[in-house]
């Protein structure tokens, strides 16, 4: 039977005879393409032999052309072109209009084959390497200044967001967070608008409205500067941001979440805390403050903190790791994330990915011959075996758990499977924490309680340990403290009137409330004998003169410190 193709002798015309059929071929599927393009009246071209500059390829990161499967085949200035064998990606048209915003040209979108896509990215391996660049958001020091010298409500917030391109929007939301000392921007698209709120000092406050119109706009901007997949909307993502200012980089964590109404936009503002790494300044003082020094300078050891998200634990953890800090001691530590850089300690980031938790890295630590080992959060029996067992052999550990109180650790080691006749002599002291509003100075007030209320504080002060005075406040005394000693009857409380200053808050700043249980030979045999309880081990600990966090809140209301309502708010 004779060949359907005619024979072919020589390697060279082999090999013209194939990339003739490749281009016939090639021809072919551009033709098809071209012609759909024109049925959907689409601008079509093809990119095998167009000349794409290095200044048009650049003009979308490669990581991205890959992730839309787009690329930039043509720029002149005020002008460029775009090209996707799938132009009715709504995420192309966001694209589209975010180059045309960041660099002030026009854009259009081309319809392209998947073979003019793979030559176009193929391009990107041979453009000159640059430094690579840090995804952030540039907030020159003049125009925060300048913001923060206007911005004294939300009010004027919502007049500032009304008409603002979105990427500016991004840059004001931040600026903005910055000067009202947030923490958190919360963005959520509901059914009739986009709602914004600030967690200030621990409590979410509504700031702005923006248009539901504008939702796909702004969670793609969010999207593109955090390094999240634009086109995803119908699962969880994470990713991160840099806000570039005078005063340092602050980095930014950004999560996302699909909703009935679109997505919620969480954007957490991690801000350097070197100084607040005194316990001093966290709240701690007085015979707690004492108890726990004293522990702290132990050589081995647990010592654990207890609260909820939020409550201040790794900043507490944090502020024991700087004063244990020095160039003869090893401190390692393991965390999830690691939300702030320490130097001269060594951090470890776990990855439960990659098979590295926190089991794994502590049983690692150990082989590192650290003398003091922090643990993010101890959740599992491995963990806590491992770490009791560090404690007991001459390593000092300091770790979180997720408890109501100091009392309830314990029960809550038991239940994960922890040995009593290990825990209890590795533990050396357990503290829980919460963290309340501080009184704003500028506008503070006298307030008289209500009587319900008034006789409540008066209870709880009076269960007081006899050492501790009714309206002390704890710490170490001074003159004016000496001075201002009252009778019961007598107390005073403060409050925030409210000013531009604190944004009609009357609040302005955190200070932390603590409770501080240190382990003694009655406890220890409550814990060996098995039958135990949180209420049992408050009991013993109260009778040793632990000071509870309602009670310590309470002595920091009558410094004026807070208020006895954010004590009732946060820890009753």
């Amino acid at each position: 039977m004779d060949n359907q193709f005619p024979r072919i002798s020589s390697k060279e015309a082999r090999q013209e005879f194939e990339e003739k059929m490749k281009e016939l071929n090639l021809r072919g599927k551009e033709h098809d393409i071209e012609q759909a393009a024109s049925r959907a009246a689409i601008p079509y071209i093809q990119l095998v032999k167009f000349p794409i500059s290095t200044e048009a390829l650049r003009i979308i990161p490669e990581e991205q052309a890959r992730q839309l499967s787009v690329v930039c085949f043509f720029y002149i200035g005020d002008e460029f072109r775009i090209g996707s064998p799938r132009p009715e990606n709504p995420a192309l048209h966001e694209l589209l209009y975010q180059i045309q915003e960041r660099i002030k040209a026009r854009g259009l979108i081309y319809m392209i084959s998947d073979d003019s896509l793979d030559h176009a990215l193929k391009l990107y391996a041979k453009l000159p390497r640059l430094k690579p660049s840090v995804k952030g958001v540039e907030i020159k020091a003049e125009d925060l200044a300048n913001f923060k010298e206007e911005f004294h409500s939300f009010d004027e917030l919502q007049a500032r967001l009304k008409g603002a391109a979105v990427t500016d929007l991004v840059t004001l939301l931040v600026a903005s967070a910055l000067r009202a000392n947030s923490s958190d921007i919360h963005i959520e698209a509901e059914s009739a608008a986009i709602v914004v709120r600030f967690r200030i000092d621990g409590v979410l406050h509504q700031v702005a409205k923006l248009d539901k119109s504008e939702w796909p706009k702004v969670v793609s901007r969010i999207k593109l500067i955090s390094g999240l997949k634009i086109n995803v909307t119908d699962r969880p993502q994470d990713g991160r941001f840099t806000i570039f200012v005078k005063e340092g980089n602050v980095e930014v964590r950004v999560s996302t979440i699909p909703t009935s109404e679109g997505e919620s936009v969480v954007i957490r503002i991690l801000k350097p805390i070197s100084k607040g790494l005194n316990f001093e300044e966290l709240g701690l003082r007085g015979k707690p403050f004492e108890r726990l020094m004293a522990e702290i300078k132990r050589p081995n050891g647990m010592i654990i903190t207890t609260g909820p998200t939020g409550s201040g634990k790794t900043t507490t953890l944090y502020a024991a790791l700087h004063k244990l800090n020095n160039p003869e001691t090893k401190i390692i530590t393991l965390e999830d994330p690691i939300e702030y850089k320490l130097p001269g300690i060594a951090q470890s980031q776990i990855d439960t990915a990659k098979h590295y938790s926190f089991a794994e890295g502590l049983r690692s630590i150990l082989r590192q011959d650290p003398d003091v080992i922090m643990v993010g959060e101890i959740r599992d029996l491995e963990t806590v075996d491992i770490a009791i067992q560090a404690a007991l052999t001459g390593h000092l550990v300091l770790s979180t758990v997720h408890t109501n109180s100091a009392s309830g650790a314990i029960p809550r080691f038991l239940a994960l499977g922890a040995k009593p006749f290990l825990l209890a002599p590795a533990l050396n002291a357990v503290m829980a924490q919460r963290l309340v509003r501080r009184i704003h100075e500028e506008c503070k007030e006298e307030v008289k309680l209500e009587e319900e209320t008034l006789k409540r504080v008066k209870e709880i002060l009076a269960a007081l340990p006899k050492e501790q005075s009714a309206v002390s406040s704890g710490q170490t005394e001074s003159p004016r403290q000496s001075r201002d000693r009252q009778p019961l009857a007598a107390l005073k409380f403060y409050r925030g009137r409210g000013c531009a200053r604190c944004f009609d808050l009357g609040y302005k700043g955190q200070v932390g409330i603590f409770e501080v249980m240190m382990m003694n030979k009655e406890i220890e045999e409550v814990v060996l004998a098995g039958k135990i309880s949180e209420y049992t081990l408050q009991e013993i600990a109260v009778k040793a003169g632990m000071i509870t966090m309602v009670q310590d809140g309470l002595l920091k209301a009558l410094d004026g410190i807070t208020t006895v309502e954010e004590v009732f708010r946060v820890a009753e």
